[in-house]
């Protein structure tokens, strides 16, 4: 979730940011009296809110100024203490991805006595067998933006393959994407696969289908544009299959105003299966983002 960037918190505010962690836990259960409630996923009770891995390497999905941002502030220290601070808060599960200073970050947060099953985002130069030895993940899914391409270029078989391929690793399999037709066909054609992570807003539209949603008109940031009309039919299809799903940028990578943050939460909760989860950034410069965001998604759901 992307705070406003004005008024930076201090050095030592956030530096405090997961302080009072136990790392001699073997297996830390939350410190806090709020706790983000739990789903059956297969063989595993993880968080229904999974943290996001986008702000740690700045991903902004907004503009150079504030990837950068994200940058500066997010140190190897920063990840630890919020991936940290994410347990205490019952958030036990990462959709991490192999990139930057990725392995190193999740290396050190183990050996701090810090635990999280990881559902991988496996990009288009990864090697999945890899990933399972060295990281022994939960769950490996196939990138976004990889499917989303082979869907737009009639590759899909490619991905086909990808997934029969780690179905013999012994992980769960998925498939990631921004668009809900990817969805669809998947189900359609009856892939063995366990789940689905899905951006509700479908950000990888072609120019032409940017033109022809947007009446011949063109936005500077095509690949970022975020329309108020997308997210149900990503909700649609998320609830039209039995699998798991996790739906990705319910809050437009930023873009919803704070006034609409807990609603934007609601209506990913009330538009998803009780099966279903959120994957969720965080990025605390300016707010607790971890706190406030873990008591927005205790509150909906321990009401509902």
């Amino acid at each position: 979730m992307a705070a406003a960037l004005a008024g930076a918190a201090s050095v030592a505010d956030a530096q405090s940011i997961g302080r009072a962690r136990d790392q001699s836990a073997p297996n830390p259960r939350p410190a806090t009296a709020v706790e983000v409630p739990k789903i059956r996923f297969f063989k595993a009770e993880i968080g229904r809110m999974v943290l996001g891995v986008n702000p740690f390497y700045g991903f902004a999905h907004y503009n150079n100024n504030f990837a950068a941002s994200m940058k500066e502030f997010y140190t190897e220290d920063r990840v630890c203490e919020v991936m940290h601070q994410c347990n205490r808060f019952g958030i036990n599960a990462f959709n991490y991805v192999n990139l930057d200073r990725g392995p190193r970050d999740w290396a050190r947060f183990q050996a701090e006595g810090g635990k999280m099953h990881l559902i991988v985002q496996v990009t288009a130069g990864d090697d999945a067998a890899e990933l399972v030895k060295n990281l022994k993940p939960l769950a490996l899914q196939r990138q976004g933006e990889v499917v989303d391409k082979a869907y737009q270029n009639g590759q899909m078989d490619t991905v086909k393959e990808w997934c029969k391929k780690v179905r013999d690793m012994g992980v769960l399999v998925g498939v990631g994407t921004h668009k809900p037709e990817v969805i669809a066909q998947v189900e359609e054609e009856g892939w063995d696969v366990d789940f689905y992570s899905g951006c509700v807003y479908n950000r990888t539209r072609t120019p032409d289908e940017w033109k022809k949603v947007l009446h011949g008109e063109m936005m500077e940031m095509a690949n970022d544009i975020y329309l108020q009309s997308d997210p149900p039919r990503m909700y649609k299809v998320m609830r039209q299959t039995p699998k798991p799903c996790f739906a990705f940028k319910i809050l437009a990578a930023g873009r919803i105003p704070d006034r609409g943050i807990e609603q934007a939460f609601r209506t990913a909760f009330e538009s998803i299966k009780p099966i279903d989860g959120i994957y969720v950034g965080m990025f605390p410069r300016v707010r607790d983002e971890v706190r406030e965001d873990a008591e927005i998604v205790h509150r909906i759901l321990t009401r509902a």
